[in-house]
């Protein structure tokens, strides 16, 4: 007979699955009561090459695995994480019985990563389940007549998009009472402050809806979107529990509780990595978001090419393939489309000594998981210049904010990403 769902996570990016299975980890690592993992977080070593805090857990094995491939080295030594309790018989009770519920979008590089990273839950020993939410007009709402029984019966329910409108919607079904948010990048930041200020839940590069239509569409999610606020929202009285599981720079406000993600699982799975002499630099979707000019863009990446002397770009999943062929010519960078995110990739190597990307996710996540093998994580700022004039009237600030707050990187100012020759 199959368990009770205890503990249901959905995700829809290869990155909130990774981060499901650093939850599940530090869930199954934790101290007797389950305290939030606030002490102990692992520094870089500093330029002098003393360290500043303890190293990082044992890694296992030694040498690079390729990229996209799984590496099925044993493990280092310590309690493996826990919805496999049924499976492998060792998980800890806290992740007991986690079913990891995949919404996959439509586009094949995401596609591609969640299958891998769902491969690498399966060996963990989770149940993963592939549900298609998207692609037609009865998909979603056949993905909620599946899901609505296990949704219901879940007593802890662990979110990868607080953003999402399916899970939004999915949220009016969930009796838990207790909600996990793991981070979906830096948008986890945004989240925060929205719930803190009792604000709708929009994302950071969003305008909003155009016309007529779009305010249409908006007064008709209104009931939805304010119940996920509600959900959102710690209530000791009423039992409601709310965790945010992260690795950004967040105050979380009000009964809601912090938990640190240092990358732990990722850490004592893979790597060190080899590293290489050379530079890499790390792609983003910030033209695809339309917040930056594509040439603009161009423009900077030609100039980090030739200051750092970089050889590999990384790119971002949501990258156009017409845009990487652009950034090819105009540098001679070896394009990489990673099969896997770019932690795991990172960790596992080869990698270069220098790593240089734009305000993103990484330049906060990165550190983490490198700490210790003596990469150097660059920052370059965003000039308020390259901003098109449709980007959201947050995203400069917003920004900023991602650079300013990064741990362990060194930034670099504008001026210096702007002088292309």
């Amino acid at each position: 007979m199959t368990p009770p769902t205890s503990t249901l996570a959905f995700v829809e990016s290869p990155v909130q699955l990774l981060n499901v299975l650093e939850w599940a980890y530090a869930e199954g690592t934790a101290p007797a009561g389950g305290a939030p993992l606030l002490d102990g977080v692992p520094r870089q070593p500093d330029r002098t090459g003393g360290a500043t805090a303890r190293p990082p857990a044992a890694a296992a094995g030694s040498g690079p695995a390729p990229y996209g491939g799984t590496d099925r080295r044993p493990a280092a030594s310590g309690p493996r994480p826990g919805g496999g309790a049924t499976a492998r018989g060792s998980g800890p009770a806290g992740a007991a019985h986690l079913r990891i519920v995949v919404l996959p979008p439509t586009d094949p590089m995401s596609r591609g990563q969640l299958r891998r990273m769902a491969g690498l839950a399966r060996d963990e020993g989770y149940e993963v389940r592939w549900q298609e939410a998207r692609g037609g007009r009865l998909a979603p709402l056949k993905a909620l007549a599946a899901l609505a029984r296990d949704v219901r019966a879940a007593h802890r329910v662990v979110i990868g998009d607080p953003f999402s409108r399916y899970v939004q919607l999915l949220l009016t079904l969930v009796r838990a009472e207790e909600l996990v948010v793991v981070d979906d990048g830096t948008a986890t930041m945004e989240f925060v402050a929205q719930t803190a200020r009792g604000e709708r839940l929009v994302r950071w590069h969003r305008v909003g809806g155009s016309g007529l239509p779009g305010r249409v569409r908006e007064l008709a999610y209104a009931p939805v979107s304010a119940t996920a606020r509600r959900r959102f929202t710690p209530a000791t009285g009423k039992g409601r529990r709310v965790e945010v599981f992260s690795s950004m720079p967040v105050t979380v406000h009000g009964a809601m509780t912090l938990r640190v993600n240092d990358f732990a699982w990722t850490r004592s799975r893979f790597g060190p990595p080899r590293l290489t002499r050379g530079t890499d630099l790390v792609g983003t979707s910030l033209v695809e978001t339309g917040v930056v000019d594509p040439a603009r863009y161009l423009d900077a990446v030609r100039a980090l090419t030739r200051e750092h002397g970089a050889t590999r770009y990384f790119a971002h999943r949501r990258e156009s393939p017409e845009k990487l062929r652009a950034v090819s010519e105009a540098t001679g960078l070896e394009i990489v489309r990673p099969d896997l995110p770019l932690e795991l990739v990172a960790r596992r190597g080869p990698v270069g000594r220098t790593v240089v990307s734009f305000p993103s996710t990484v330049v906060h996540t990165l550190p983490y998981a490198l700490t210790g093998t003596g990469v150097t994580v660059v920052v370059c700022d965003v000039d308020p210049a390259w901003l098109t004039g449709s980007a959201s009237p947050r995203a400069r600030g917003f920004l900023a904010g991602v650079s300013e707050t990064a741990r362990d990187v060194r930034r670099i100012p504008v001026q210096t990403a702007s002088a292309a020759g």
